[in-house]
């Protein structure tokens, strides 16, 4: 009987310590998510003072600057969205920052003004950190699926309703790179 009872223990114990496990590692997933919604939110943020700043100096390229503000209007759009609905919107608006400073460089004064500078080095730490908790975010996002589809956690992810997080990929691989802003 006490062999029983031990084992039924031991049982116990390694249940509560899975479930432990899996509720930590969602947590973290929740946790990275965020990371990177805080740095995608930053990085938005600086695009109306990038199109006021270049607008001064490009006014030719109104279409560019223009589609540029849309995407970040779709970005916006799409903030409560999963990982692949918003990483879809974010490449965008990457891929449209890297076309407006592509543009840049062929406004030497552009490459003077010293508000245009500091928005240039902001966007580059932000691009940086965003990568980082693009990684990160990953990161646990693996160790949770992990626990999810391993045995036996498995078991336990199934009995509790736990699922797989969605990777936070992205559309293009060009998209992974951190746009080069030097002038």
């Amino acid at each position: 009987m006490w062999v029983a009872l031990a084992a039924l223990a031991l049982l116990l114990v390694a249940v509560v310590y899975g479930y432990n496990r899996l509720v930590f590692n969602r947590a973290r997933v929740a946790e990275a998510w965020s990371g990177i919604d805080v740095q995608l939110k930053r990085r938005s943020s600086l695009i109306p003072n990038l199109v006021g700043c270049l607008k001064v100096y490009m006014a030719h390229e109104r279409d560019t600057l223009e589609e540029l503000v849309l995407q970040r209007g779709a970005v916006q759009a799409h903030e409560g969205d999963d990982p692949p609905g918003r990483s879809a919107a974010e490449s965008q608006l990457s891929a449209g920052l890297l076309r407006v400073f592509a543009l840049a460089e062929n406004y030497p004064e552009l490459k003077a003004d010293g508000g245009f500078l500091d928005l240039q080095r902001t966007l580059s730490e932000l691009e940086e950190q965003i990568q980082m908790a693009r990684r990160y975010y990953n990161g646990a996002v693996r160790e949770l699926n992990v626990l999810v589809e391993s045995v036996p956690s498995n078991l336990l992810a199934q009995l509790f309703g736990f699922q797989c997080a969605a990777y936070f990929a992205l559309d293009d691989a060009r998209d992974a790179l951190s746009p080069t802003l030097e002038f």
